[in-house]
């Protein structure tokens, strides 16, 4: 009996977040080597990554430390123009960009205000960003690689393994399920 074709979309920061790479390795280029080490066994398993995020990923990687089995993971753009996006996804998208702005807004005002009542400048500064990081990034899609991803997952009907909470919300909206790093092991190793 053939096993079911496994498709899965891979998202960078299964390598390169601390809190997932242990899983295959100490450094992010022995997470890959091991991850590729892994792929390579499975005859029914193909990984995807589309190549903004497989050039992110080459951004923090000594390539010559990377296998050349890294060419077992598919490089495929998604067809940006071909993929039907719900409207309600990007009327969803528009009103918590609102919302997210307005949050920014509150945390650089309330930081002011410490700063005009003669607070350190470096502390404000710090945790400024630190808030207004979190207010507008945190649970979002705030990239192109993150819509890539999504984007890709949904034209293969595949599995999107990733960590990053705002793809993980935003990937499901679409009915896209989304794996975390420990169960692409499980799906690796079993």
């Amino acid at each position: 009996m053939k096993r079911k074709e496994i498709k899965v979309v891979l998202d960078a920061n299964i390598f390169i977040n601390p809190d997932t790479r242990f899983l295959f390795g100490k450094s992010i280029e022995e997470a890959i080597n091991n991850f590729l080490h892994l792929l390579e066994k499975k005859s029914n398993v193909t990984c995807f990554m589309p190549p903004s995020v497989f050039n992110e990923l080459l951004n923090f990687v000594e390539i010559k430390k990377v296998s050349p089995r890294l060419s077992l993971i598919d490089r495929k753009p998604p067809s940006k123009y071909e993929i039907p996006i719900p409207a309600i996804l990007l009327y969803e998208f528009i009103e918590e960009i609102r919302t997210r702005i307005n949050k920014g807004l509150r945390v650089a005002e309330k930081h002011s205000r410490k700063g005009l009542r003669g607070a350190k400048e470096e502390e404000i500064i710090k945790n400024l960003r630190n808030e207004y990081r979190f207010a507008l990034r945190e649970g979002i899609i705030d990239s192109k690689e993150d819509f890539d991803l999504i984007l890709l997952s949904k034209e293969l009907s595949a599995y999107l393994a990733t960590s990053d909470k705002g793809v993980i919300k935003w990937a499901q909206k679409l009915g896209i399920i989304c794996i975390s790093a420990e169960e692409l092991k499980n799906l690796l190793t079993n």
